[in-house]
């Protein structure tokens, strides 16, 4: 962990991440940056923002990796410890808050790694 370079490309990435409630897939990034900078680039961007606890990743359906910026975490504590809920329809990503994951019903410290929920959302429930 470190202080990350604020370079135009980890901008570029990080603007991309405010413009979306949701989480973004790695197939999105690469396809949107493709005329700018390569995968390996982005990956590598993506890596450093992860250690960094500034977005967290998980993997979603046919395992495709998904990032979301982080909310109230520091450079020396990762505390976005939640499930993520997948719509089956147009696979669209949330972050699921889980106000259950309380100390006193797990213990005083817990790490979600990877909890994925899949079903339908509202919107394509809605549409059928």
């Amino acid at each position: 962990m470190g202080i990350i370079r604020k370079t135009k490309h980890v901008q570029k990435i990080l603007a991309e991440f405010s413009k979306y409630q949701n989480a973004v897939s790695a197939n999105h990034l690469v396809s949107f940056f493709n005329e700018e900078m390569n995968k390996s680039t982005i990956y590598r961007i993506l890596d450093k923002l992860e250690d960094d606890n500034i977005i967290h990743s998980f993997v979603g359906l046919n395992g495709l990796k998904w990032y979301a910026e982080c909310s109230e975490c520091t450079v020396k504590k990762h505390n976005d410890n939640h499930p993520h809920f997948q719509c089956e329809e147009c696979h669209e990503v949330k972050c699921i808050k889980n106000e259950t994951n309380k100390s006193e019903l797990i213990g005083p410290e817990f790490h979600v790694k990877s909890v994925l929920l899949t079903g339908v959302c509202d919107i394509c429930y809605s549409a059928c």
